[in-house]
């Protein structure tokens, strides 16, 4: 699965899960609210802020919400390393 992939399931995902909009998610993730729009459109984004997305999400993911089985954890795979 792509990145950009992986960012716009983990978005959708904790969009419902806390009843907020992609664009509030993207606005707590990168500080603005077009981030996941643009992935959508297939505009992209930098790695610098793929991987701050990621980190984003590994840090603030619920406690109460399964992280995608699909999705490899950023904090899991430091643990292992």
């Amino acid at each position: 699965m792509k990145i950009t992939d992986q960012l716009l399931k983990l978005s959708g995902t904790l969009a419902v899960h806390l009843d907020r909009s992609e664009a509030t998610i993207s606005n707590w993730v990168v500080g603005h609210a077009r981030l996941f729009s643009r992935l959508r459109a297939d505009l992209g984004c930098n790695t610098d802020t793929a991987e701050k997305a990621l980190n984003w999400f590994d840090k603030n993911w619920p406690a109460d919400l399964a992280w995608p089985a699909d999705i490899p954890r950023p904090s899991k795979s430091k643990r292992a390393a």
